[in-house]
């Protein structure tokens, strides 16, 4: 089993991550996707985090442009749309579970959490649940991979080709300096 394709953490990728999320960011592996300008825009995390929470997000979105579009449409209700579209979908429903798998396998990768066995994110592989899961695992993943993250961020008003990232304000601090 390979590992999940994305890139190491650096000091700064946490600087970000963590002005990102207004937060310390826990228990981070990897950067998943970047945005163009190059910060983080998705993290791997893992599974059970260093408190012992089980964890079952292993990508999770953190650009909060990015987030904040997947807000306005889980409010606008596309979740709905998207949970009629894979009980009518043999197709989708099909690349969904798959997805779904994917994504446990990727997260084993880091630990097997038995509180969280079988459970990925974002209502997979049965419902939808939220755009912001499937939205990180179709950006980590690449298009085709995930089709519910993949129409999410079609029918969202933020690109991952567009770079719309605030200045952080963590270029200031030295490298190797914790935030």
């Amino acid at each position: 089993m390979t590992r999940p394709p994305f890139e190491p953490v650096s000091d700064r990728d946490l600087r970000i991550v963590s002005a990102q999320l207004g937060r310390p960011a826990r228990d981070v592996v990897g950067i998943a996707a970047r945005c163009v300008c190059g910060a983080p825009t998705v993290v791997s995390t893992r599974p059970r985090l260093s408190d012992g929470t089980p964890f079952p997000t292993f990508y999770y979105l953190t650009h909060p442009v990015a987030t904040a579009a997947m807000s306005f449409l889980e409010a606008a209700q596309l979740m709905v749309e998207f949970t009629d579209l894979l009980a009518r979908d043999e197709d989708v429903r099909a690349a969904y579970r798959a997805a779904h798998e994917q994504y446990l396998s990727d997260r084993a990768m880091f630990g097997v959490v038995e509180e969280i066995a079988g459970v990925s994110a974002g209502g997979m592989p049965t419902r939808v649940k939220c755009l912001h899961a499937l939205a990180g695992q179709a950006l980590a993943a690449g298009p085709g991979v995930n089709p519910i993250g993949d129409l999410a961020l079609e029918r969202s008003t933020w690109s991952p080709d567009v770079c719309r990232c605030p200045d952080y304000g963590v270029d200031d601090v030295e490298e190797g300096a914790t935030a």
